[in-house]
């Protein structure tokens, strides 16, 4: 094998790939475990009522890139079991060519989903 042009290197861009920030080997607290779990309940039932009407999955704005992030429903199921039992996610391929239309909010999300249930609960 060619010799590493970046070893030793401690800007070697593919360090983010296989070496975690400090940061990112922090375990995950209780709270925030039970945050997760209850975030994959709502999300499997968001999915449930939204999928058959066309949702694709969600949109969430980035606040480090200012651009929207869209997640399809399994993508996204996948990233938070993945923050659930590694306690991170790695880097994953953005959705490519969403139709922005496709994708609702988590907020929309809630709203649709208290709704449906505000609705049955009338009867």
């Amino acid at each position: 094998m060619p010799p590493d042009p970046f070893a030793g290197d401690p800007d070697d861009p593919a360090r983010a790939l296989t070496e975690p920030d400090d940061d990112e080997n922090v375990p995950i607290t209780g709270d925030e475990r039970d945050e997760l779990l209850s975030d994959l309940a709502d999300l499997a039932v968001y999915q449930a009522l939204l999928a058959p009407r066309g949702v694709r999955g969600i949109v969430v704005d980035c606040g480090e890139c200012e651009e929207p992030h869209y997640h399809d429903w399994a993508l996204l199921a996948a990233s938070l079991e993945q923050l659930l039992n590694d306690g991170r996610m790695r880097p994953h391929e953005p959705a490519f060519d969403p139709d922005p239309h496709s994708y609702v909010s988590w907020e929309y999300c809630r709203g649709y989903a208290d709704g449906v249930t505000a609705s049955e609960s009338a009867y």
